[in-house]
């Protein structure tokens, strides 16, 4: 049932008397709240992580790779066969930042033996 048609069941219940309007009241503020924490888990959770490695002599982009979250800990074992200084530092701070919901840039190290910037942002 859409929430639409639950708010008219209510309210139709309201008008017969099978409930008091207190009691709807209570019904109708739930089913908002409801709602509203569904909707807020949607935004909160992030969908992507993309990797971005920048060479700092010339200042373009080496590398723009796009993972989906599910499967981040693929990412994360493959990071660190590939860069392991980088990734069992950071594997956990990322992995919490995606569980906390956090968007943007949640780590960045300049590798000067390389010349590169690696950034590493939720999105």
């Amino acid at each position: 049932m859409s929430p639409s048609e639950e708010r008219m069941r209510i309210l139709k219940l309201i008008e017969s008397g099978q409930v008091k309007a207190e009691e709807g009241a209570q019904l109708l503020e739930a089913l908002g709240d409801g709602q509203e924490r569904d909707r807020s888990r949607a935004r909160a959770r992030p969908k992507l992580l993309r990797v971005r490695v920048t060479d700092l002599n010339t200042h373009r982009q080496k590398v723009n790779v796009t993972i989906p979250v599910s499967l981040i800990s693929i990412g994360l074992k493959l990071g660190a066969r590939l860069a392991p200084h980088v990734a069992t530092a950071s594997g956990a701070d990322i992995l919490e930042a995606i569980e906390q919901g956090t968007t943007g840039r949640v780590f960045e190290v300049q590798d000067f033996e390389e010349s590169e910037r690696i950034e590493i942002f939720v999105e």
